[in-house]
Formats: C-alpha cells, structure tokens, sequence
C-alpha cells in the first residue's frame, strides 16, 4: 500500500511540476502575502500548520522520552500530545470540503485531490490505530514516527505547492465563499479567525429582509420562501439533494455532523468524496437510478454521538429516479429514551 501511494505521490509531483511550472518565487510570495492577510482562509490554514509544527516537536520529544526510560512516560502527557496531533483531521476535511474539489471541478487540477486525498486519510488512519494503541505496542513507535512524518511532508507540500496553485487561481470571490464556508469546522488548534475585508462584502450580499415574496405552492398547501427555508432548516435532521445528473442541489442549513461546503452546490457529488469513498456513493447512486435498491441505511458513531445516514432514492410521481437524498440524523435522545 505504501508504495502504490509513494508511486501516486511520483506521479502528482511530476503533474504539479506542469501545473506550477510558472510558479516561481514571485508566485510563492504571492501566497504568502495571502497568508500574511489576517482572517484569510490560508492565513488561517498557515497558522494552523504553524500549531501543528509545534505538536510534531512535541511528539518527537515524547518519542524519545519513550525509547530513554518507558517506565518515566506518563500516559496522560501521551494521550494529551496524541489527541492535539489528531486535530489535523479538522485541517485535512477543510482542504478535503473546500479546496481539493474546487481545484479539480472548476480548475481541473485533479493532483491534489488524487493523491494529497488519500495522503491526508493515510494520516487519519494511523493516528486513530496509533489513539487506541499501547505505547509499549512494538508498532507503537515506528507508526507514530511515521505519522508525524508523513505530516511534515503535508505541511511543507502545503505551504509550497498547494497555497501557491491556490494563489494563482483562486479569485477574491471564491476565497470569500471558502472563508464563510470554514466558518461551519471546529477549530484545528487554532481559533477561527475573523477577515474582515470578506465580512464587510458578505454582509452587503446579503438580500434585503422587507423585499416581497412570492408563494410556493404544493399539492399539501402553501409556503412563502422565507417559511419553507426556515421549515427545513428546523428539522432535527441533515438534508442533501443530489439531482438526476448527480449534481449537488441543496442542503438546509445550520450546524452539522457531516459538513457540506455551499461552494459544493452545483459541483458533481464524487468530487466532494475522498477516492476511498467515491466508489461506494457511485454504487448506492447507481443502484437507485436502476431500481436495485431504494434506500440504504447506515449507523455510526459520529463524535460520540449514534447517528443514522440514510441515502434514499427520490423519485417522481412515474416512479422515474430525478435524484438522491441523503438525511443524517441524530439518535441520541432516541437510544436515551429506549434504555430507560
């Protein structure tokens, strides 16, 4: 596995090398003067990196502490490190939600999302073995070594290959709708940072509350665009729709277990799924456009909270498929009232 992804990693630098050819040092200052912007979505990104250099240092102590005397490490300095090192996986869904898709959908630079993708979930995966484990486990150390790596690499790839593409073709817009949509992400040892250039125009955008409104009417009744936004945001449940042509339509709003980027509307479902996802949500969207399956249902622990993700068919009044919902609900409160 290891070397299938080192091979990848080969084949991304070789088509980032082409991408960024006139990525010289003039476009690399480019970025760091974005990132010099306080509030800027790659300040924020730079600054957490910044906290998470600072944790790998800490972790590199710990090791050594480790291979010294085992008996004279203490296991809550251990989760304490291990716990803030898993922080990253906060940094890795912001790039995974808002700029790896974007890149690839509306710049068709595909590299990063197909392999520095699956890079970032490698990381994920050892740091949650590596949580669970036993330091004196004789995995334990050569597993986190190579994590924090791993990490370091992501890092320096980061501040000099993807902030600098980011830079050369993102626009202001697009960067004030990354900005609103990181906004919805739990903070990466960093606290969110306020931009206040991107709050004054998203302020301004925002439509006047006294315009009149028009009515939308169903068969069930009636809604003016104010109370049916405000209908489906209230329910105790995460909406998705995904329409015929696999395009993101809508998700209500508010905060969420699964995250979902407005720059996501518009964009084809599979660009917003890592690669070891895609093919799963392929699947289920084919099984329902064919009639094999109407629904699946899965249950997780998110956050340790039990949560229930239904994928359902959505079909007409003909029975023909015209797109694919997904609800996330929360069973807590039901898996509270059934242990009474």
């Amino acid at each position: 596995m290891e070397e299938k992804i080192a091979n990848a990693e080969i084949e991304v630098e070789a088509s980032a090398a082409r991408v960024t050819s006139d990525i010289t040092i003039e476009k690399r200052d480019a970025a760091k003067k974005q990132a010099a912007i306080v509030g800027h979505p790659l300040h924020l990104f730079t600054k957490e990196n910044e906290a998470l250099t600072e944790v790998i240092h800490k972790t590199k102590g710990l090791i050594e502490d480790i291979k010294s005397d085992p008996s004279d490490v203490n296991n809550s300095k251990i989760n304490e490190i291990i716990d803030s090192l898993r922080k990253v996986a906060i940094h890795y869904a912001k790039k995974g939600d808002l700029v790896y898709p974007h890149m690839k959908v509306k710049y068709e630079i595909s590299g990063p999302s197909d392999v520095m993708w699956s890079v970032d979930d490698e990381i994920r995966d050892e740091l949650k073995f590596i949580a669970g484990s036993d330091f004196r486990n004789t995995e334990y150390l050569g597993r986190l070594e190579h994590a924090i790596a791993r990490m370091e690499e992501m890092i320096y790839k980061e501040q000099n290959i993807l902030f600098p593409i980011c830079t050369r073709f993102f626009t202001e817009e697009e960067w004030y709708k990354i900005y609103q949509d990181s906004k919805d992400y739990a903070p990466c040892l960093v606290d969110f940072i306020e931009w206040p250039e991107a709050e004054a125009v998203l302020t301004k955008e925002k439509p006047d509350s006294n315009a009149k409104e028009g009515m939308i009417n169903l068969p069930g009744g009636h809604f003016t665009p104010t109370q049916l936004r405000a209908i489906l945001n209230t329910l105790p449940v995460e909406i998705s729709f995904v329409d015929e042509n696999d395009i993101n339509c809508f998700f209500n709003e508010g905060p969420k277990l699964f995250k979902r980027a407005g720059m996501a509307i518009g964009r084809d479902v599979y660009s917003c799924h890592p690669p070891k996802i895609e093919m799963m949500v392929r699947s289920i969207i084919g099984d329902f456009k064919s009639g094999a399956r109407d629904k699946v249902s899965v249950w997780m622990e998110k956050e340790g909270i039990p949560v229930l993700v239904e994928y359902i068919a959505v079909r007409d009044d003909n029975g023909q498929y015209i797109g694919t919902m997904e609800c996330v609900q929360k069973m807590d409160e039901a898996k509270k009232h059934f242990e009474k």
